[in-house]
Order: structure tokens, then sequence, then C-alpha cells
């Protein structure tokens, strides 16, 4: 078998997130799908971060083993022929790029040192037809030095229990912990054309179920004066989802890029 490492971009919007599901369309499902028709067989890929329905992906990473000894000869083994048979296969809604034979070590998920996301928000009257499905409008004016003040005490090793969606553990299973290490946090104002546009970046080893989207809805209530940027440290301490603010929607947020 050769391992194999590929980087994935798609929109999400036609996609009930990446993981693959039986009954419903996912990103994973089509490449999988794809797979089985190039290879031959069916193939499971592995991904850095499972998105949400109708977030997007620019840096998603993907590992997947397939049959061959990789050592140029078999085939089944010319990933340059296989990176355009997904893209012809899959496209234009997932874009497959950089394929390349990795260590049989090496997996998406566990191999990956942190994650990188960004959210995008529209902060105008007006709404942009040409921004919908990637942005969130929110019409009244944001203070972003307010977002970041809260922003800023998100950093760092904390349970975030009231930011994330609890899994629900299997059948004499503990509780999985949602403590998580943000190693950074912060919006950003666009200039001239695009003073208007907001974006959040956050950068993190793992995240948990709705962190992102959790930060975006609860800072974005701070701008708005609805909840204090000092309020931040005591609805850590509360562990409880109803203390945090709103969850924000999908379509802003993309998986950026992914470390190793």
């Amino acid at each position: 078998m050769t391992n194999v490492r590929a980087t994935v971009a798609y929109t999400g919007g036609g996609f009930h997130g990446f993981a693959a599901n039986e009954g419903v369309r996912t990103v994973a499902g089509d490449i999988e799908a794809a797979l089985a028709k190039i290879i031959g067989e069916h193939i499971t890929i592995t991904c850095a971060g499972r998105t949400d329905k109708g977030v997007h992906g620019r840096g998603q990473v993907i590992s997947f083993e397939i049959p061959g000894s990789g050592d140029g000869h078999d085939q089944i083994n010319d990933l340059d022929r296989i990176q355009h048979s997904l893209n012809r296969m899959c496209g234009p809604t997932i874009a497959i790029s950089g394929m390349q034979r990795v260590p049989e070590a090496f997996n998406a998920r566990f191999s990956a040192t942190w994650r990188q996301y960004r959210y995008h928000v529209w902060n105008s009257a007006t709404p942009d037809p040409f921004r919908v499905g990637n942005s969130w409008h929110v019409q009244p004016p944001l203070d972003v030095d307010r977002m970041n003040a809260a922003a800023a005490q998100l950093v760092g090793t904390h349970d975030f229990s009231s930011f994330c969606r609890r899994p629900t553990p299997a059948e004499g299973e503990p509780e999985k912990s949602l403590v998580r290490d943000v190693l950074s946090a912060e919006w950003f104002r666009g200039a001239g054309p695009e003073a208007e546009l907001l974006t959040f970046w956050v950068r993190a080893t793992s995240f948990c179920h709705q962190m992102v989207r959790s930060f975006v809805g609860t800072t974005v209530d701070v701008g708005l004066g609805r909840i204090n940027p000092d309020d931040i440290p005591f609805i850590l301490a509360k562990q409880d989802r109803q203390a945090a603010g709103r969850v924000a929607p999908p379509d802003g947020l993309t998986l950026w890029e992914v470390g190793y």
C-alpha cells in the first residue's frame, strides 16, 4: 500500500459537511466515490478537520492508502493522473492539489499540530449579493476593539465547554474532554473598499464542534454591546453553552490551513 497526502479546497454550501454520511452529499463522500471509480475499490480518506454543513475549506488536508508499491512503476500510483481525474470528476466545487506520497506513519488528522480557520463578516447596512454564501451579513456597526479585547481572552488552554456542542458519549464511555489550546484569535477590519469586511483568524491545536462559530457569535455580540469583553473569563468558567453568545452561521467559515 502507498500512503498519499493531498490538499482539498471546496465550497461547503452544497454539502452536508465533510465527513462521509450515508444518504446525504458530503465532500468526503464525493471524493471517495470518485476514488473508487479511479482505483477500482473503495478507498477511505482521513481529513485534518471535519467541517460542518455549509462550512468551506481552502487548506483541508486528507490522507489515504492506495494499492501499489509506490516505486513509480505501478500505473495505479500515477498520482498526477489520479489528481487530474479527481478534479475532473469532483470539480468545480471540490479541487484537489499537492497530491504526494508520504511515509506510512503520516495521518492527516493525528499528525496535524494546528488548524487555522478564517471567518468573514460583512458589516454594512447594505447587503452585498456577491458575498452571499461566504460571509455573515451583520447590519449594525461593530466595535472591533471590543471584539479583540474579548478574543484575546480566548487564547490559551481552557475548557471550552461554554463554546462547544458537547458530544454524547458512547454507552459506558466517559465524556470527552473539551479542553483545547488556542494559539491565536484576532479580528481585522479591511481598508478602503473593503472597510466593511471584518475577518476573524483563529488558530488552535484542535477544535471541538461549533467552537469557532461560537467564538464568532460571542465576539460579534461583544461588538454589538450585548456582552462585555470582561465577561469572557466568567463565561469560560461556567462551562455551560448557555452562558456564551449565539452560534454564527456556517457561511462565513473556512478551514484555511493545517500545520504539520
